[in-house]
């Protein structure tokens, strides 16, 4: 879910052995260092300047956090008082704070928290496996919209934002759906008034295909959440990006206007360094080419997964792959995940299935012979369990 590169890639180390001479740490509380203003610019760079600031810390779910609570105040800002509720999809996961719990739709995550929880709006996933008959995934995608189409059209006056994770709900099974979802939201969210904010903390920085996963839709969120792969795996590292729309909501000399959230090693410099050099070997080495190249080879190698009487549902965006697993009666299938795991690892393979979804996320150095490997050795795994 975070490593990119391997471990020990020697431009990571390099970098980040460079800035242990310069500086280990400063509090981003009237401070900033070279490191962060670097990776502030570049990013913001990659939207085109649309979404022209970013604000830090040091998780996926602080990140979400971040996005909430700037949501509703700069609606509090504008005078909005009301715009208080936030819309998270079926199924949805953003972390485990409290903020992120609330906006989170897995009940094995979210349910001994109840009481302290406040409140979402859930709507329905545009998950692609929800298509009826005849119908494709843009269908599954307009049907979703519609569904906060209406929930917009009856309370968009007491919404923030709505929070999506773009084209992969992750910890839901890898839940995919068409990126018309997103172009249809965001249009929804013009029209009425809403906040989008895109979780891009698992999907971002190339797993889908694109560097930013919105990008396939042509459309940019006012907030964008990026952690996990954005240091390359290497060390704590989370970020917002939001638009300037956003930054003078807060601009003034009334403090009690000001985004007052601080944590203590957000945007440590080590951290940045990483994420800098993470961003320069994407440059350098090309890798959202070479990770096509390496997607096409390891798709054609899972084809006979893709035809197997026992998987359902085979499905694939950029560096991504997911398939379930048909088993004959729920006991099996209760037990699936553990059996796949335990054989997996037996076979070398670090494959831990959610529920009977059994997916592949590599890192992005695969050789072509990894890359046939991988595939042989999973549908080995995947034929000695349903078999057992």
């Amino acid at each position: 879910w975070v490593n990119l590169f391997g471990h020990a890639n020697p431009v990571i180390n390099a970098a980040l052995k460079d800035q242990l001479d310069r500086l280990e740490h400063a509090m981003l509380a009237g401070f900033t260092h070279e490191p962060v203003v670097r990776l502030s610019e570049q990013l913001s760079d990659m939207t085109g300047r649309v979404l022209g600031h970013a604000f830090y810390a040091s998780d996926g779910a602080s990140a979400v956090e971040i996005a909430l609570k700037m949501s509703f105040h700069a609606w509090r800002n504008a005078g909005l008082t009301d715009k208080q509720e936030f819309v998270c999809l079926k199924g949805s996961y953003h972390g485990e704070t409290i903020g992120a719990l609330a906006v989170t739709d897995v009940a094995l995550f979210k349910d001994a928290y109840g009481p302290l929880l406040r409140a979402s709006r859930v709507v329905m996933s545009p998950d692609a496996r929800y298509a009826r008959e005849g119908e494709s995934a843009q269908d599954v995608a307009r049907r979703a919209a519609k569904d906060v189409e209406e929930l917009f059209l009856d309370s968009a006056d007491k919404i923030a934002a709505i929070i999506i994770e773009p084209l992969v709900q992750c910890a839901t099974g890898m839940a995919m759906h068409d990126p018309l979802y997103l172009a249809l939201v965001r249009e929804l969210c013009d029209r009425h008034g809403v906040h989008m904010i895109l979780d891009e903390i698992a999907v971002g920085c190339g797993r889908t295909g694109t560097f930013f996963a919105c990008e396939q839709a042509g459309i940019w969120p006012d907030f964008l959440c990026l952690s996990k792969g954005i240091s390359g795996g290497y060390l704590p590292l989370s970020l917002v990006l939001t638009s300037d729309a956003v930054y003078q909501a807060f601009y003034s000399s009334d403090v009690r206007r000001g985004f007052l959230h601080s944590h203590s090693y957000t945007g440590n410099p080590l951290a940045c360094r990483a994420a800098l050099a993470t961003l320069q070997i994407f440059k350098d080495d090309n890798v959202l080419l070479r990770n096509r190249q390496r997607a096409a080879r390891l798709s054609a190698a899972l084809a006979p997964l893709a035809g197997h009487e026992r998987v359902e549902h085979f499905r694939n965006v950029g560096m991504i792959w997911a398939f379930d697993a048909v088993e004959p009666d729920a006991a099996r299938a209760a037990t699936f995940s553990r059996r796949f795991f335990a054989s997996a690892l037996e076979n070398e393979l670090l494959l831990r299935p959610i529920g009977r979804t059994v997916y592949l996320m590599p890192p992005y150095i695969l050789s072509d012979d990894e890359t046939d490997g991988l595939a042989e050795r999973t549908r080995q795994v995947f034929e000695s369990v349903i078999g057992a």
